[in-house]
């Protein structure tokens, strides 16, 4: 028996979060070397894909949980490569709207089938069931972080 055992599952699963996260991110960016891309290259271009305008890059900093300085780097790396277009924001000159490129569209379609091949292993033998109460749990996490983080700025 090893002290895993004997954890609580809160501990233990605050632990595997971590341990998971790392062990996704490298088995991915094994595969997307191939591409030129990182997984956070890849993720922030998922984001951008997926909201109904073109996001700002606060907006893409708060859905990835990351920094407005970190997003602007990974955006401008992807700009660099031709991945990304950058836009004035009608509505506030500051602010920078993300775009993916018609490159960047060919790119990912390629990508696509081996990050597709990927994911199928990784939720292979999972059942509905178990992906239902998992996704549950994640957004209490989530919900909670969010709450912790909301707490803490009205601290300041």
């Amino acid at each position: 028996m090893s002290k895993l055992d004997t954890m609580s599952d809160s501990h233990y699963i605050f632990g595997a979060l971590f341990v998971l996260s790392n062990r996704i991110e490298t088995v991915f960016e094994r595969v997307l070397k191939r591409f030129n891309v990182t997984i956070k290259q890849w993720f922030l271009s998922i984001i951008v894909e997926n909201m109904l305008s073109p996001p700002t890059i606060s907006e893409v900093a708060k859905e990835m949980g990351s920094s407005h300085q970190n997003i602007k780097q990974i955006a401008l790396s992807l700009n660099k490569k031709g991945l990304l277009d950058f836009e004035k924001d009608p509505g506030d000159n500051r602010a920078i709207l993300l775009q993916l490129s018609g490159k960047s569209n060919v790119l990912w379609s390629k990508v696509k089938k081996d990050g597709d091949s990927l994911h199928n292993r990784l939720f292979s033998d999972i059942s509905e069931d178990d992906l239902k109460a998992t996704r549950k749990v994640i957004e209490k996490l989530l919900s909670n972080i969010e709450k912790i983080e909301n707490s803490k700025k009205s601290e300041r």
